[in-house]
């Protein structure tokens, strides 16, 4: 708008908006009755989203070509699109509309960026299939930011009045322990697990920067490369009951549900290797993914409120690193072992500083030799590891947009190298992971799903027996 200053992106934002790593978050609320159409858009006109400067700026860059936030007035019938989507007469007769909407996603995933001529968002609204699909750029923000964001305009079922609860994850309560205990360990134990913390940051980072440069996976049936982001995609979700996790989380000592959550990957892509390998893979066999990692000093989705103040230590905008997950083949009599190993690898995750590191890094790398040379080290470590991962913990209680309920919340984003990107999203005591992989490498996600979902089904029998 006029007479305000344009403001600079981040150095994280700029990341994003390069052709190599060009990101757009899709976040999927599948809707109980028909959608309103005009509903929605009023909706939108009264959310806080509007308020919010990010979404009512444009792209736009200066003259040496650095990228700025320029304020503008926001016409909501732009952002606003209805399509209607009707089953492909290629895939199956009976599909449902789940699938027709992750085929429909699927598609954004490689095929659909955002206009720069408008703020980068739009509500993608598909009336057949009662789901409403909310785009926004990752510059804008991460998850966390952006999932927030989307909850501030949603109002609890048995409360319309109120806005939803935001919850943390259970790793909030895993810290407190830490904190009342620190105050009963001696000094020799405390320099003891200091030097224990500084000797894994030493090598959890250098094994990060050695997999920027060239090491990389060994080839198997789940890896990708360089160009794969541009193939066409396939989308499937994988179910769990969040009973079913907290089942298996309580059966190990001070296990986490990301704790169960790896294991259950590990032992989903041991199952799925074993149907697509014409021979067995070796025993132990590794294969890498990258987990994201908030952050800011609160766990979990925020208090938008909070997070929108210059101060706050859970600041909007991206706020979050990775570490490198190393899972590993494996045909386990007992299946809580899985689990098992990826708490213990975990548990010594968070002891280093590696996400940290890669937030650092990557912000110093940006400044001092520009957004080129950054977004060739992250592609780097895309095509030398196999899969992302990243889970937010949502709303347990059922909410409603424009007074509609939400059955379900789903997310992914635009297409990376990795054959595999999983993106796991909690909501109403349920939780949906969507499985985005290229379909030349991956032809049948659904079956990989089945895979992690039958994984878990073990793991809970398994504990409680």
């Amino acid at each position: 708008m006029e007479g305000e200053e344009d403001q600079p992106l981040t150095p994280a934002g700029r990341l994003f908006l390069r052709p190599e790593l060009d990101q757009v978050v899709n976040c999927a609320f599948g809707l109980k009755h028909p959608i309103d159409v005009e509903a929605i858009k009023a909706e939108i006109k009264n959310s806080v989203m509007i308020q919010h400067p990010r979404f009512c700026s444009l792209l736009v860059r200066d003259k040496k070509g650095r990228e700025h936030w320029r304020r503008t007035k926001v016409e909501v019938e732009r952002h606003v699109l209805v399509r209607d989507i009707e089953s492909d007469g290629d895939e199956v007769e009976d599909e449902d509309a789940d699938e027709v909407v992750n085929r429909y996603l699927a598609d954004l995933s490689v095929s659909t960026p955002l206009n720069t001529d408008k703020p980068l968002w739009e509500f993608h609204l598909l009336p057949a299939q009662r789901c409403c699909i909310l785009r926004l750029h990752h510059a804008l923000g991460d998850g966390i930011s952006l999932m927030s964001l989307a909850l501030a305009c949603c109002r609890r079922i048995h409360h319309p009045d109120q806005p939803a609860t935001i919850f943390s994850s259970d790793s909030s309560s895993s810290s407190s322990k830490i904190k009342q205990n620190s105050n009963r360990i001696n000094i020799c134990r405390k320099v003891w697990k200091l030097m224990g913390a500084a000797w894994l940051s030493l090598v959890f980072i250098s094994k990060f920067v050695l997999r920027s440069l060239w090491v990389k996976d060994a080839k198997t049936a789940v890896s990708g490369g360089a160009g794969v982001e541009l193939w066409p995609r396939k989308l499937a979700t994988a179910r769990f009951d969040l009973e079913d996790l907290k089942a298996v989380k309580k059966s190990i000592v001070d296990a986490t549900i990301n704790d169960v959550l790896f294991g259950v990957i590990s032992s989903g892509l041991s199952r799925y290797l074993d149907l697509r390998s014409p021979t067995r893979p070796r025993e132990g066999l590794q294969i890498t993914g990258m987990a994201m990692v908030n952050l800011r000093k609160e766990p979990g989705l925020q208090d938008l409120s909070e997070m929108m103040r210059s101060n706050s230590g859970s600041k909007w905008g991206n706020q979050f690193g990775f570490f490198l997950l190393p899972l590993y083949y494996h045909r386990d009599v007992d299946p809580l072992r899985y689990v098992k190993r990826a708490k213990a690898m975990l548990d010594q995750k968070k002891q280093s500083l590696e996400a940290h590191f890669s937030y650092r890094m990557g912000d110093l790398i940006m400044s001092l030799l520009g957004p080129k040379f950054a977004s060739l080290l992250n592609y780097n470590i895309i095509c030398n590891t196999s899969f992302t991962i990243s889970n937010i913990f949502g709303p347990q209680e059922e909410i409603m947009i424009a007074g509609n309920p939400i059955t379900y919340l789903r997310a992914n984003s635009s297409s990376l190298p990795h054959a595999i990107t999983m993106h796991m999203v909690s909501y109403a005591g349920r939780a949906d992971m969507q499985i985005l992989v290229p379909k030349e490498i991956i032809p049948n996600p659904q079956v990989l799903a089945k895979c992690f979902q039958d994984a878990l089904l073990e793991m809970k029998e398994a504990a409680a027996a």
